[in-house]
Parts: structure tokens; C-alpha cells; sequence
């Protein structure tokens, strides 16, 4: 018997988060678990229908309520830390203890869920984390893709770069079809004097740029969102954009449990982009089954 959705997230005030979510019905009914991933075991996870890792503020179960996909319908997440591949940190990679690539993989090959979606910072290292990652679930059966996108390319006011990624058991065509249907997005590293080729997989985002961002966007529930956005005048002199919805100006000063909240939104991914990526992979999976 399912048991629904499992969050798992170490961070105590996130998890609690997650908690008032689900309490709320804003998102899949399940448990939450705040232990360190290294302490879960393969067979806790067998009875859900979706498990959630690195869950954070639930962006991925989020996106995939944009994307349309049923609470029904099996599928595992995670946002691995990006803290060692980062430019921002001490960029350890491996060595980090917070590299828990490992561990979301010994789960994986494990329990052979039938879809994985994840994302990973945008760097030089995280492509090459990128690139170790499709070499480990492609040696246990799955077919890998990926893409390098903004959140400018759902028409929000910011880049946040992100390297999305989708892992599928049923299929063993999805990276000839991501050279079929994609664009393929060649730039010069400047600095390292490499080429490093990004696939934009998400043809419906439009005609991508030199970062990956995609320059059109269709119109779309998802793209849609920052149409209501306001300006607002920050304290360094600039004027950004930002939603109108009041669930955001918790950023302001004097709010209770300001700084924890701001670390909530900050590792959170962008849901509405992650919902294109889905829709995006979901169409790749729908077409190659019609040609079969």
C-alpha cells in the first residue's frame, strides 16, 4: 500500500516547512524525514510512490504540480548540495563531505525508480559533476538528459543558472533524442579555453543563447508568473522586480525568522522553470513511445 510522498530534508526549520505545507494542501500528502541521507535505507522508501531528497521549501514537488503530473504517478527528485561546486564556496568537490552524490545514488541503484528529475549549479564543476552523474545512472540501465537553463527564460527578472537533469529507466533513446529535438548550444570558455557544449533540451523554451537561457518563451502557465510582478526600490539603489504575492515580503527586516527564511528561498530551485524542463522531458518520453 502507498504511502504517498517522502520529504527528506536534514534542515529542521525547512522540514517543518515541508510539514505546514503538506498540513496546508499545497502540496503531496507524505512523511518528512530529518535524517542525514547516509542513515536511509533502501528498503523505507519502496512502499511511496515519490520520494523527494534534499526536499528543501518542496520546489520540485511544487514544479511538478506546474507541470501537471499526478501525486498518483511515481517519480524521485533531489538537488544534490551544490555548496562543493559552487564558484561561491571552497569548490572541495569530492572532497567535501557535503558531496552526497554518492548517496542519492546508492538509493537509485537500489530501488530503480522509474523517472529521476534533479538540478545542480551551473559551473565548471558542476558539469563535470553533471557528467559524472550520467555516467553512474547510465551504467545501472538509465537513459540520461540534461539541460542548462535561467529562471530569465520563464520571463522572471533574475539568470539563476541551473543544470536540470532527468534519468529514465523505461527509455534507452532519450540522448539520441535530446540530439534530435534540442538545440545544441556550443560556447567558449574563455578563462579554461575549452569548449563546453550545454544541450538545451527544452525546444518548446525557445531559441537558447550563448548561456543556455532560453531567448522566447511560448506562453505558459509557468511563464506567465512574473507577469504581476512589481518594482521595488532595495536599499543598495537598485530598483528589481518581484512578486506581487504577499508571501514573499517576509524578506523584510523585523519579520521573525528572517535569515532562515531567506536560506529557504535561496536553495530553493526555481519551481516554474523545473516544470518546463518536466513538461519537456515528459513530451521526449510520449514521442519516442509513439514511434515504437
Amino acid at each position: 500500500m502507498s504511502k504517498g510522498a517522502y520529504y527528506s530534508e536534514i534542515d529542521p526549520y525547512a522540514a517543518q516547512w515541508l510539514r505546514n505545507l503538506i498540513a496546508a494542501g499545497l502540496i503531496a500528502p507524505g512523511d518528512v524525514d530529518e535524517r542525514d541521507i547516509r542513515d536511509v535505507r533502501p528498503s523505507e522508501l519502496r512502499p511511496y510512490t515519490q520520494c523527494h531528497f534534499f526536499a528543501g521549501i518542496a520546489g520540485w514537488a511544487l514544479a511538478l504540480q506546474y507541470a501537471g503530473w499526478p501525486a498518483t504517478r511515481p517519480v524521485w527528485t533531489g538537488s544534490c548540495p551544490c555548496q562543493p561546486f559552487s564558484i561561491a564556496g571552497k569548490r572541495a568537490g569530492a572532497a567535501d563531505e557535503r558531496h552526497l552524490w554518492p548517496e542519492f545514488f546508492r538509493l537509485i541503484s537500489e530501488c530503480k525508480p522509474s523517472t529521476v528529475f534533479g538540478e545542480q549549479v551551473a559551473s565548471k564543476d558542476g558539469r563535470l559533476w553533471l557528467s559524472g552523474v550520467r555516467t553512474d545512472l547510465e551504467a545501472v540501465g538509465y537513459a540520461v538528459g540534461a539541460a542548462d537553463l535561467c529562471a530569465a527564460g520563464i520571463s522572471a527578472p533574475h539568470i539563476r543558472q541551473r543544470l536540470f537533469w532527468v534519468a529514465d529507466s523505461r527509455s534507452q533513446g532519450l540522448a539520441q533524442r535530446e540530439r534530435n529535438i534540442g538545440v545544441q548550444c556550443k560556447t567558449l570558455d574563455a578563462q579554461e579555453g575549452e569548449a563546453i557544449e550545454r544541450s538545451c533540451t527544452v525546444e518548446r523554451l525557445g531559441i537558447a543563447d550563448g548561456h543556455g537561457c532560453a531567448s522566447r518563451c511560448e506562453t505558459s502557465a509557468t511563464s506567465r508568473y512574473w507577469d504581476s510582478a512589481i518594482t521595488a526600490d532595495c536599499r543598495d539603489g537598485k530598483r528589481r522586480r518581484i512578486p506581487a504575492e504577499s508571501a514573499f515580503f517576509p524578506l523584510a527586516d523585523g519579520i521573525p525568522a528572517r535569515v532562515v527564511r531567506l536560506r529557504g528561498y535561496g536553495n530553493a530551485i526555481v519551481p516554474q522553470v523545473a516544470a518546463e524542463f518536466i513538461l519537456a522531458a515528459d513530451a521526449a518520453q510520449a514521442k519516442q513511445e509513439a514511434l515504437l
